[in-house]
């Protein structure tokens, strides 16, 4: 059996906050600049994944795809596929009949092509079972956001602060958009160059003309985009297990580093603590259904450090059984992050 080390490589997206612009815009259709490590940066990175959830019937997998072409057996019918066309192919078999297995059987050997567009030969079913058996193992990581198209190419200015230099690229497809977000550096800030248009899951035409009708656009699939909702959780229920962090706490500037090293549990009676080396600070939360079905947190603190996160609606922007991501949009915006200790 070929070693497993062999077929992963594991890209980490990090939900952290924009930082404030340092370079004047280059134009007046270009609105905000951002970094890496803004919040916007992920999501985008995350649009421009590899889509891998169309083909989960045949691979069983939302972290992988399989390359075309290739060829499957269902119901001891061989279908071959050239194209995503094909997979309807798939499911016509599956839905022909109550009374058979329905039992898709891929012809190896195959290559994957995983969300970050690394490709692997699979030579084997042994090959791939390990495979599949490793991404069950991390059923939280922040996948491929659905539902969203960018229609290319876009133009983004790129100020590098290390040596004051200014550029401008041509993005022109999915891969090269995540291939360019991977490999920017601490120094770059970008802007990308508005309006930028998109098509959604309901085919529709939009156009986008800041970074916050982009963020608002991607909130919009995660919530509507039924392939960004295969699994069905409860806030409440995630909240309340176990103990988080402050991953990222933006409000005019990072202030995560004031909340290092804290615990905080939720509990079902809303009460919440917040330890650190023995010390605790006890406060309350509280978790509001608000307009069009979303949800917002609240919290009261009485200390000084905590009372910073009050008097704020955290509106849940998306969260898993590791991850729990809020923001509050006002005349700025304001993010705050926790991820399960």
């Amino acid at each position: 059996m070929l070693s497993l080390r062999k077929y992963l490589l594991i890209v980490p997206f990090l939900f952290l906050g924009s930082c404030q612009s340092e370079i004047d815009e280059q134009s007046s259709n270009t609105q905000g600049t951002v970094t890496k490590v803004s919040p916007l940066t992920s999501y985008m990175q995350r649009v421009a994944m590899v889509p891998t959830v169309q083909d989960n019937v045949i691979d069983g997998s939302s972290y992988c795809t399989l390359k075309f072409p290739y060829t499957v057996t269902v119901n001891n019918t061989q279908i071959a596929l050239n194209s995503t066309a094909d997979y309807q192919k798939v499911f016509d078999n599956i839905n022909a009949s109550y009374y058979d297995d329905d039992i898709v059987k891929i012809n190896f050997p195959v290559t994957m092509v995983y969300y970050n567009y690394i490709e692997k030969f699979i030579p084997n079913q042994s090959d791939f079972d390990d495979l599949i058996d490793y991404w069950n193992l991390y059923p939280d990581l922040l996948s491929k956001i659905n539902g969203l198209n960018i229609n290319y190419p876009i133009t983004i200015d790129i100020y590098n602060s290390a040596n004051q230099a200014a550029s401008s690229v041509s993005i022109v497809s999915d891969q090269s958009f995540f291939n360019f977000i991977k490999n920017l550096t601490d120094s770059q800030y970008i802007s990308l160059k508005f309006p930028i248009t998109i098509v959604d899951y309901n085919n529709q035409t939009k156009s986008l003309n800041n970074n916050q009708d982009f963020e608002n656009a991607i909130k919009y699939a995660i919530d509507n985009c039924p392939e960004n909702n295969l699994v069905a959780l409860d806030f409440d229920t995630v909240i309340t297990n176990g103990s988080w962090t402050i991953s990222y706490y933006f409000k005019d500037s990072d202030k995560t580093a004031s909340y290092n090293g804290y615990e905080l549990v939720f509990k079902s009676d809303k009460s919440v603590i917040a330890k650190k080396a023995g010390v605790s600070e006890t406060g309350q939360w509280e978790c509001n259904i608000i307009q069009y079905g979303g949800k917002e947190l609240k919290l009261n603190f009485s200390s000084e450090l905590f009372s910073k996160l009050n008097n704020t609606s955290w509106k849940l922007f998306e969260f898993n059984n590791s991850q729990i991501n809020l923001r509050n949009v006002g005349n700025t915006t304001d993010y705050l992050s926790f991820i399960k200790k």
